[in-house]
């Protein structure tokens, strides 16, 4: 939809509802409106058919949050009476009655930018061109990736960093022009960087073509970058990567990315991080893992057993008797550091080994194990629930 149309167009009088109306609201007034006016139940009716358009065009509008609201800033913009329209009455030709210190001054839309950043022109005859300097420009963000070892994983560590990109040439200093001689202001722009493009009654701000945005006219350019003033570059930075890293987290790292342009602030360096797994110890969260294999008599009768640690002694771990395979215990306070300085636990996992080979002797103390604890068949139960 073009700015004439949110102008002159009252979709929420279209579809009957208040301008504060909720979207179930707006959803509920389309349905009804457009089922009376449907082209299949009015055939042959052409004035209800174009009201079905308007009714459709007003919904699609309103629907989306996104244009509802670039609708509604564009109605408050235009409607307070201090600007109208071509042909809407008013001052002799049609012309505007607005205040351009009010408009391009400290006047903000709803996104929180200056009204003439926006528009970036003049409205009607003028001269057309708004008196603003060029700006510092943001650096881009830049996203690399880092291997660590499980370890430096847990406790955290600092890597270096080679990094590629774009970076103020070093031959001409960031100007573009070759060494001895220096850029000339755009008279263009007259040092701006921008352009307007006319659009009738309205006039949009645009980087200007002569100048692509720079706001500077090289002549003369440097060999190295061409006179854009920018050149690939590689640097190293070493970056801390915190304790307590998971593997495939995005680490930021404020202000390393790409430096900015006049004066403007670096952007932010994103490293993506990959983590080797432990022969031994894995992750849960804050917590560490492990499985540590005992003995049938152990998880029989109970047993007191070493347990390691990452990166410390080994701990003991009382298996109580009758413990079942795979049983986990948590030994507190084993695990990876949190962000708050307190410690995750070890969770360790019994795995109950079965021997394959067995002596003369086990196999006769296994056969009177067996007969001593002999009962009802631990799996009756169990048959007794799939027959039903």
């Amino acid at each position: 939809m073009s700015t004439k149309d949110f102008l002159e167009k009252d979709y929420y009088k279209t579809l009957g509802v208040a301008e504060s109306a909720s979207a179930d609201e707006i959803k509920k007034s389309y349905r009804k409106l457009a089922r009376k006016y449907h082209p299949d139940a009015n055939k042959g009716d052409s004035k209800a058919e174009e009201r079905f358009k308007e009714i459709s065009e007003a919904y699609n509008v309103l629907s989306d949050d996104k244009r509802r609201q670039e609708y509604d800033d564009t109605r408050s913009m235009y409607g307070s009476g201090r600007m109208r329209m071509p042909g809407s009455g008013g001052t002799a030709g049609g012309s505007y009655g607005f205040d351009l210190g009010d408009l391009f001054g400290g006047g903000t839309s709803s996104t929180g930018g200056r009204l003439g950043d926006i528009l970036g022109g003049v409205f009607g005859s003028g001269s057309g061109r708004t008196q603003q300097q060029a700006r510092p420009r943001r650096g881009a963000d830049v996203e690399t990736e880092a291997s660590l070892s499980f370890g430096d994983a847990i406790d955290g560590t600092t890597v270096a960093l080679r990094l590629a990109g774009e970076a103020p040439c070093k031959d001409c200093r960031g100007t573009g022009a070759k060494a001895g001689t220096v850029p000339r202001v755009c008279p263009t722009c007259e040092g701006t960087g921008q352009g307007s493009r006319n659009l009738g009654n309205f006039a949009f701000s645009e980087p200007c073509k002569e100048c692509r945005g720079r706001g500077l006219v090289v002549d003369d350019p440097c060999p190295t970058c061409s006179g854009s003033g920018r050149a690939m570059s590689t640097r190293t930075i070493q970056a801390r990567i915190p304790a307590g890293v998971g593997d495939g987290q995005r680490i930021k790292l404020k202000g390393k990315g790409a430096p900015g342009e006049r004066g403007g602030p670096a952007g932010d360096l994103y490293v993506r991080v990959h983590v080797a797994p432990h022969p031994v110890f894995g992750r849960s969260g804050h917590n560490l893992t492990v499985t540590v294999p005992v003995t049938f008599p152990e998880a029989t009768l109970g047993a007191e057993i070493k347990v390691p640690s990452h990166r410390g002694m080994p701990v003991s771990v009382r298996i109580p008797a009758g413990t079942p395979n795979g049983r986990t215990f948590r030994v507190r306070g084993k695990g990876v550091r949190r962000s708050d300085g307190t410690m995750g636990d070890l969770l360790v996992t019994v795995n109950v080994q079965v021997p394959k080979d067995l002596g003369e002797q086990a196999v006769q103390a296994l056969e009177t194990f067996r007969e001593a604890t002999a009962g009802p068949d631990p799996r009756d139960e169990l048959l007794r629930q799939a027959k039903a």
